[in-house]
C-alpha cells in the first residue's frame, strides 16, 4: 500500500520521486528541512559513508546518494518499508546502498567501517533518540569527526548527547526541531 511520493531535491536524481509506503507514523522529512540539512552537509557529503537508522521513506538516504555519498546503509523496523526501499534501490539502480530490517539500536549490524554521516529521525512516540545516540557512540559506528542529523519534537541540548558531540546548528520548521551535531575525536 502506498501513501504517496517524496521528491529528491538535488543531485543526479534531482526531481525523481520516491514512493512512500502507507505505514502508520511514517513522516518523511519535509522538503524545506531536507534542503537546509543538505546545505549544511554540502561540504561533507561527497564520498561519505552514511547511515540512516530510522529510514522510513528513505528520502534522506536517497538524497545523500543523489548528492554523491559513496555508500548508504538504511534500516527500518517495518517489513513493508524495507521491501519498498529495496525495490526503490533497484529502480534507481543504486548499487552502493544496503537496506535491512532491524529495530534500532540493538539490532544494528556491526559497522565494518565507521560512518561519516548519520541520520537519526526516530518515531517521536518511541522516545529512543538519545538512547540511539549513546549506542552509536559506544559501539564504534562513528568516524572520528562524524556529522549526526537529529530530528525531534523539541530542541535538544548538547549536554544530553554523548560528551564529545556538539550541536553545530539547530532550526525549527512547524512541529519539527532539527539539529546537526558533530562528533569530536576523543
Amino acid at each position: 500500500m502506498q501513501a504517496g511520493f517524496v521528491r529528491i531535491i538535488a543531485g543526479k536524481w534531482r526531481g525523481l520521486q520516491l514512493r512512500v509506503p502507507d505505514v502508520k507514523g511514517l513522516r518523511p522529512t519535509p522538503d524545506r528541512v531536507r534542503e537546509t540539512l543538505f546545505n549544511w552537509l554540502a561540504p561533507y557529503i561527497a564520498n561519505a559513508r552514511c547511515l540512516d537508522v530510522f529510514a522510513g521513506s528513505g528520502v534522506l538516504g536517497f538524497e545523500a546518494l543523489s548528492r554523491g555519498a559513496a555508500y548508504v546503509e538504511m534500516l527500518d523496523q517495518s517489513t513493508e518499508v524495507v521491501t519498498l526501499l529495496q525495490t526503490e534501490l533497484t529502480r534507481f539502480k543504486a548499487e552502493n546502498a544496503l537496506v535491512y530490517k532491524a529495530s534500532a539500536p540493538q539490532q544494528l549490524r556491526p559497522a565494518n567501517q565507521p560512518f561519516d554521516i548519520v541520520f537519526l529521525d526516530p518515531p517521536y512516540q518511541e522516545n529512543i533518540l538519545l538512547t540511539t545516540c549513546h549506542y552509536l557512540e559506544t559501539h564504534g559506528y562513528l568516524a572520528a569527526s562524524a556529522y549526526i542529523y537529529l530530528e525531534a519534537r523539541e530542541t535538544l541540548a548538547s549536554e544530553n548527547l554523548p560528551a564529545n558531540w556538539q550541536i553545530l546548528k539547530a532550526k525549527k520548521a512547524g512541529q519539527v526541531c532539527y539539529h546537526l551535531a558533530q562528533r569530536e575525536p576523543s
